[in-house]
Order: C-alpha cells, then sequence, then structure tokens
C-alpha cells in the first residue's frame, strides 16, 4: 500500500501529467500525418532538388514550429491568434507564399537537369522557415491544442509547455525526414523519365490546391 502510495507521489511530481503523454503524441503524429502546408512544399521540393533540399528545408520548417512554440510558452501566440486583422494577415500572407513557391516550381519544371548540389544554397532552410512561420495551422496548434494537455497541478506552463512543444518538433521532424526520403527517392526514378516536366507541374499544381486548401481550412 506505502509502495503503491509513493509512486503515485512521484507521478505527481512529475513535471508533466503522464496519462495526457499518450493522447498527446496520438494528436501530434495523426496532425503531422494529415497532408498541409509544410508536407506539400517538402515532397515537391524534395522530388524536384533532391535530398539537401529537402533536408535544409526539414530545419527550416522545425525552427519555425519551434518559434511559435516559444510564442506560446511567453503568451504571446494566444495574444495574435485572438487579433482578426493579425491573424488575418498572416492567414493571406501563407497562402500568398505558398502560391509563390507553386508559380516557382511551376516555373522551373522545365528544366532538364535541376541543381542537386547547391550545398551552399540556403535557400530552401530560409523557404522553409518561412513558409512556416507563415502557416497558421502552427499558430493554431499552440494556442488551440497544447493548452490542453496541460495540467495545473504539475510543473509550470512554461515548462510543461517547452516538454510537449520538443516532443512535438522531435515528431515532426522525423515525419518530415522521411517525407524528404521518399519524394527524393521518387523524383531520381523520375527525372530519368521522359514525362519529368509533366510531374513536377502535378507537383506544383498541389503546391497551389494546398494554399486554397489552407485558405479555406483556416477561414
Amino acid at each position: 500500500m506505502l509502495g503503491k502510495m509513493s509512486c503515485l507521489a512521484c507521478l505527481d511530481r512529475l513535471p508533466i501529467e503522464p496519462s495526457a503523454l499518450a493522447p498527446f503524441l496520438l494528436a501530434v503524429l495523426l496532425i503531422e500525418l494529415t497532408p498541409g502546408p509544410n508536407m506539400g512544399y517538402l515532397a515537391a521540393l524534395s522530388a524536384s532538388q533532391g535530398r539537401a533540399a529537402g533536408f535544409k528545408a526539414v530545419l527550416g520548417v522545425t525552427l519555425g514550429l519551434a518559434f511559435y512554440m516559444l510564442l506560446a510558452v511567453l503568451g504571446v501566440a494566444e495574444i495574435i491568434a485572438a487579433a482578426p486583422f493579425v491573424y488575418g494577415a498572416l492567414r493571406w500572407a501563407g497562402v500568398a507564399y505558398l502560391l509563390y513557391l507553386a508559380w516557382e516550381a511551376w516555373r522551373g519544371a522545365s528544366e532538364t537537369s535541376p541543381d542537386h548540389s547547391g550545398e551552399t544554397d540556403h535557400a530552401p532552410f530560409w523557404r522553409g522557415l518561412l513558409a512556416n512561420v507563415l502557416n497558421p495551422k502552427a499558430l493554431v496548434f499552440y494556442v488551440a491544442l497544447l493548452p490542453g494537455f496541460i495540467a495545473p497541478d504539475h510543473a509550470p506552463f512554461w515548462v510543461q509547455a517547452l516538454i510537449l512543444g520538443a516532443l512535438h518538433l522531435a515528431i515532426s521532424f522525423v515525419i518530415h525526414a522521411m517525407i524528404v526520403l521518399g519524394a527524393a527517392h521518387a523524383g531520381a526514378l523520375i527525372s530519368r523519365s521522359q514525362s519529368a516536366a509533366s510531374v513536377r507541374r502535378v507537383l506544383a499544381i498541389g503546391i497551389a490546391l494546398i494554399a486554397l486548401w489552407l485558405a479555406w481550412e483556416t477561414r
């Protein structure tokens, strides 16, 4: 009996609620596996420019998520979400940027030999970062979903937010890395075929459709 009470006391001293961990991880996994702006952009980029560019973009996307995580810890994310003008500007800027990336992908679709070797080219990193900073879904995640898994009788809010946010970053990084590897492999096969330009245009259209979906989903 004393041992059981001791175990319960140990659980109470944990920074986060143990029973909330599995539901949180499942929710994050389902969210990250749902097609969205990050997934579409990373797939199109990796298929056309290879793994190196894709992983640079993954680092940018991860940093963008970390940015919103820190805003949530500081309480700024909730203020932004509650301001209709600011949220609307963020939303439409994200849609416009995805449409720009789609146009850029369409324009480069006819290139016979895309450059995969630009190790010093950090454009994919910055584009991944900007695409995620302008992604209102990331903001909504940290404002609407994250607080629901934070227990008031455990560690302070910011400690729990950092722990859960770090778990989210780790899961998203793994899933995005898998997308990059799969898309880069598919892109290498496609580049050898005569329909490479057509496939790249389809990917560009896919990014544009994701932009329209984002505008509808976050209205």
